[in-house]
């Protein structure tokens, strides 16, 4: 089995979160950290963030993943806005005290025309620079490999990590659209992408999978989420992903362009595989 939820606003609190996703059928979610396109982050209310940790703790949910801010980019060019992705990386591994056991995910960035080199060297040194003993397990996001996004092949990921000194804190998040676009063959050969998966980076570091079509064709870098099953990954791969022995007790999220409605839909076909 596999936890299995979806990505919930925080606007209501986190607690609300909770009960949405058990609402829908769901025993995991993800949330942003703060505002995904302008990085402001609201106050966390500790009573809010405790009523979430019981209703979780008395449903049996899996991890939960928060995301980083989509402004965050730990590697570019600019250094104001370098050193503001490195601030917001601080304080949002700092917040992850209000939700222990949980992941914090993010997009490892883009270069923007520094090189992939910089760049990496770039993420690691932010890396180094915000974990702690008290940092929870923080996954480098698998990206389509749009532009100059860094994460597109496994291999820089791997980099990423052996570069960085608390790599026991590191783990990844396996995006099946973002693998698609970048050029694995999910749908044609599952078992050998997660078996390069593990001689690359390794699946012990495999912690949470998004679980999307794509609306490319595969290699063609462009990032564009589809709902399950009507983009070129299709259903019935979909479901041997879902299904992998090895990808078995981990929380998987839906990134679909869906309203609630959708979601509640989504989240019931999949479960209904394990049935």
């Amino acid at each position: 089995m596999i936890y299995l939820g979806c990505h919930l606003s925080v606007a209501k609190g986190y607690e609300a979160m909770g009960k949405t996703i058990c609402s829908f059928g769901g025993n995991t979610f993800a949330f942003f950290t703060r505002n995904p396109r302008g990085g402001k982050s609201k106050e966390i209310d500790p009573a809010d963030a405790a009523a979430l940790a019981a209703l979780a703790a008395a449903e049996g949910f899996g991890p939960l993943v928060a995301h980083g801010s989509y402004t965050m980019n730990l590697c570019a060019a600019d250094p104001v806005t370098r050193s503001n992705g490195a601030d917001m990386l601080a304080k949002d591994l700092a917040r992850m005290a209000y939700f222990p056991g949980s992941f914090y995910n993010f997009h490892p960035g883009s270069h923007v025309g520094q090189g992939i080199g910089a760049g990496i060297r770039r993420i690691a040194a932010a890396l180094n620079g915000a974990l702690t003993d008290a940092a929870p397990t923080v996954l480098l996001e698998t990206m389509a490999g749009k532009g100059s996004e860094v994460g597109g092949a496994f291999e820089e990921l791997r980099e990423i990590i052996d570069r960085t000194d608390r790599r026991e804190r590191l783990g990844v998040c396996f995006d099946t659209c973002h693998v698609w676009d970048a050029g694995y063959d999910i749908v044609g050969d599952l078992d050998g992408v997660l078996t390069r998966f593990d001689r690359v980076i390794g699946l012990d570091r495999l912690r949470a999978v998004h679980l999307n079509d794509s609306k490319n064709d595969r290699g063609s870098r462009k990032d564009r989420h589809e709902k399950l099953g009507l983009g070129r990954i299709g259903m019935d791969a979909l479901r041997r992903i879902a299904l992998h022995p090895a990808l078995q007790g981990l929380p998987f999220i839906l990134e679909t362009p869906n309203d609630d409605a959708g979601y509640r839909r989504e989240i019931a076909e999949v479960s209904g595989w394990f049935a």
